[in-house]
């Protein structure tokens, strides 16, 4: 089978194809014949950032191939998306059921991997951030895979007002399509009306400028891998909180709610409310692409890999 890996951290250029014999499953995990694979910025992160080499992995979407030992709920011929942790750029991958949700009829390897992982971690988010009927919500990263997503479900929990903020107003038209009431650009010296909360899926040098788009007793919840610092002193003043949020912590410690918001993102789908938007599909032999145009920042929407 085709597989992507790189030897040396670097940007897109070190991506490299191989050829790799199919992995096995082992107990309680699913071989995979992969159909669709989201590209994220955390993966196109770890490629520049981490001095030894890790496998290129994420959310992947295909039909199941073969089981491992104590595999209950899921066959052979079955069509599956859920997050792999190992080789997730390849023709084949092996999926932990833990990790692992049924795609329904209606629905691609595409629509499932530009939504299941990204619409968990906005949906995820925006729980943690405890939205409010009636409530500004901001969004950094608004065109991102995650971001238009949650844009989208931030309307539909309440939010009175949507403001998606964005590295080029460019991008204006296509986040204020999916419902933003306005749209700002990173650089600009005021993000206007102050808002109730923040999900942001940038940090870095952002970070400062979020939290200070809140309203007193704003909450910013980050979810994105950027980092950043913040002044303890710029949180008191407006008795400002910030909340860190990953998908891995509740698929462990709460699988119901996780399955709950699956569960939840499929009736939307399905009803027309939530639709993700893929920006561009790369062939699997293309990854460098694929990595190129997230680190350009040019996608409004989901990036997608169909080997």
């Amino acid at each position: 089978m085709r597989r992507v890996r790189y030897e040396r951290q670097g940007g897109p250029e070190v991506l490299f194809v191989e050829e790799a014999p199919v992995p096995e499953p082992g107990p309680g995990e699913l071989l995979v014949r992969v159909a669709a694979v989201g590209v994220t910025l955390p993966v196109v992160r770890k490629v520049r950032e981490c001095a030894a080499p890790v496998p290129l992995g994420g959310e992947i979407a295909g039909d199941v191939v073969r089981t491992g030992d104590g595999v209950t709920g899921f066959a052979p011929g079955d069509r599956v998306t859920g997050l792999v942790f190992g080789h997730g750029y390849a023709d084949y991958a092996l999926l932990h059921t833990a990790m692992a949700s049924p795609v329904p009829d209606g629905a691609s390897a595409v629509d499932a991997v530009a939504l299941v992982r990204s619409g968990l971690v906005a949906r995820g988010a925006l729980d943690a951030a405890r939205p409010a009927a009636g409530e500004t919500a901001l969004i950094t990263a608004a065109a991102s895979g995650v971001g238009h997503l949650a844009v989208r479900l931030a309307g539909l929990h309440g939010a009175a007002r949507v403001v998606g903020a964005v590295s080029d107003l460019a991008k204006a038209d296509f986040v204020r399509g999916l419902g933003a009431d306005d749209v700002v650009p990173y650089d600009a010296p005021d993000w206007g009306e102050p808002a109730d909360y923040c999900l942001d899926g940038v940090g870095g040098d952002l970070l400062g400028p979020a939290v200070a788009a809140l309203a007193p007793h704003g909450r910013l919840v980050a979810y994105g891998s950027g980092g950043g610092t913040l002044s303890a002193y710029d949180l008191l003043v407006g008795a400002k909180s910030v909340t860190g949020f990953q998908t891995g912590l509740i698929a462990r410690g709460r699988p119901g709610l996780y399955e709950q918001w699956r569960r939840d993102l499929w009736r939307l789908f399905h009803s027309g409310e939530l639709r993700p938007v893929v920006h561009a599909e790369f062939d699997l032999t293309d990854a460098a692409a694929a990595h190129a145009a997230i680190e350009s920042r040019v996608n409004t929407g989901k990036i997608v890999l169909t080997p």
